[in-house]
């Protein structure tokens, strides 16, 4: 570590004070906690998923995966230099787009399934519209957006015509795909952006980062709603409740938190029985009972959100997971790995 000079020392201990101030405040105006609102309510059944299915079709590390609207097809993303749209019904390949930049980091399934998106450490988001083929026979690029002084780390689609991006520049970017052009590019974090999240209403979306931070933001505008706080480390992942009300996140320091949108503040934390894994990406279920975070030791671990107990761990991949994806009817969840292997739970 680069030695901190005084001043920016002084800077770094203020701005630790404000963030404790902000905490005791949101303490002191708590009524009660989480727990104690939910003590009461009963268990929810131990998560029996399984791995029923292995889609192998990768020969490099599976870096992201990102089902369509209509819960049967998936995408993932991969360091050979493919993207793989998967039928998952039936376990089979759909589509294979080769990418001219192998280093992919995250995938984008438009909700109508006509488009795919994709990007990485190319600084670019490339998007393929999978009902058109080019001469050589595979999907047709559509655009290209450039502009990134960093890699890709995440992209969401609006719906066909709009698309966000965030990206190790701190930036988010709002694009037209019609016309190619950017409607919105603004700093969004004081680091790299990790994780971007939607609604599901589409009218708000939540970005972690690597600032240790995640924040709400509207659609329609460049400045932030919420900030909130709690990791101690990089924010890798965040997902919003099914509710709308709230939002999940995970992160390097080995926990989950849940976030309350109306209170302003963390009402739970989640951590692995023996405290051995940092988090890579996490989902919540369609009830919202269920969170389960991907670690970096190979495991999916999944927590009871009410009642905070730690209530199953999903053994099978032999490597770090990258991205783990719930399909959106929440029948099928999607997990990819460093092992090479995209794996669907049912």
């Amino acid at each position: 570590m680069p030695k901190i000079d005084p001043e920016t020392q002084k800077l770094h201990d203020e701005i630790n004070g404000m963030i404790q101030k902000f905490k005791d405040d949101q303490k002191a105006k708590a009524d009660c906690t989480w727990q104690e609102k939910c003590g009461d309510m009963g268990d929810i059944p131990k998560l029996r998923l399984a791995s029923k299915k292995i889609l192998k079709g990768h020969i490099n590390k599976v870096n992201s995966v990102h089902f369509a609207g209509d819960s049967r097809h998936c995408v993932t993303g991969s360091l050979d230099g493919k993207l793989i749209i998967w039928d998952t019904w039936t376990a089979n390949k759909v589509q294979v787009i080769p990418l001219r930049s192998a280093w992919v980091m995250t995938v984008a399934f438009s909700p109508s399934g006509n488009f795919v998106a994709c990007g990485g450490m190319d600084n670019q988001c490339t998007v393929y519209d999978v009902n058109n083929r080019d001469a050589s026979g595979v999907a047709k690029m559509t655009r290209e957006l450039l502009g990134y002084e960093g890699f890709l780390s995440s992209c969401r689609f609006l719906d066909d015509g709009h698309l966000i991006t965030g990206s190790g520049d701190m930036k988010i970017c709002h694009w037209d795909l019609e016309k190619g052009v950017k409607t919105m590019d603004f700093n969004g974090h004081a680091g790299d952006i990790a994780g971007l999240s939607l609604s599901p209403d589409m009218k708000t979306y939540i970005t972690g980062s690597v600032d240790k931070t995640a924040k709400l933001w509207d659609v329609r505008e460049d400045s932030y709603k919420q900030m909130f706080f709690g990791h101690e480390m990089d924010v890798n992942s965040v997902c919003y409740h099914p509710s709308g009300f709230g939002f999940a996140s995970c992160s390097e320091d080995q926990t989950a938190r849940l976030y309350d949108i109306r209170s302003d503040q963390q009402i739970a934390q989640y951590e692995p029985p023996q405290k051995n894994t940092g988090f890579t990406s996490c989902a919540l279920s369609t009830s919202g009972r269920y969170l389960m975070c991907s670690g970096i030791e190979g495991n999916i671990h999944a927590w009871d959100t009410v009642k905070v107990s730690h209530n199953a761990m999903l053994q099978g991949h032999e490597n770090r997971i990258t991205c783990i994806g719930l399909s959106p009817n929440g029948m099928c969840l999607a997990s990819t790995s460093w092992d090479q292997q995209v794996r669907l739970w049912l």
